[in-house]
């Protein structure tokens, strides 16, 4: 059964940035579109970040030009390079596949905040 673990989350000030990690195991990501996701307190989950496995990468405009999406397939892992962090960036970050869905993480927790 394939499982995501997502973390590198944490507290940082406004203007900093973090790296998350998203790690499969159970099953090889190859072949998936992978995705990040986050939810703040008291909203729905948002949809962050795409990557194909062709390295195609798409981003919501809030993050555009801040967040990087990669992956490393022999590594079964999926980053996200979070620079330029506002306190609206506060939230519960999540991975999973952008079809075929598996269970949620526990996500990671971001707090941006001086």
């Amino acid at each position: 059964q394939v499982q995501f673990v997502e973390s590198g989350g944490g507290l940082v000030q406004p203007g900093g940035s973090l790296r998350l990690s998203c790690a499969a195991s159970g099953s090889s990501f190859n072949g998936y579109t992978m995705t990040w996701y986050r939810q703040a307190p008291g909203k729905q989950r948002e949809w962050v970040a795409n990557i194909a496995p062709n390295d195609n990468t798409a981003y919501v405009g809030s993050v555009k030009g801040r967040f990087t999406i990669s992956r490393d397939n022999a590594k079964n892992t999926v980053y996200l390079q979070m620079n330029s962090l506002r306190p609206e960036d506060t939230a519960v970050y999540y991975c999973n596949r952008l079809v075929n869905r598996v269970s949620w993480g526990q996500g990671t927790q971001v707090t941006v905040s001086s």
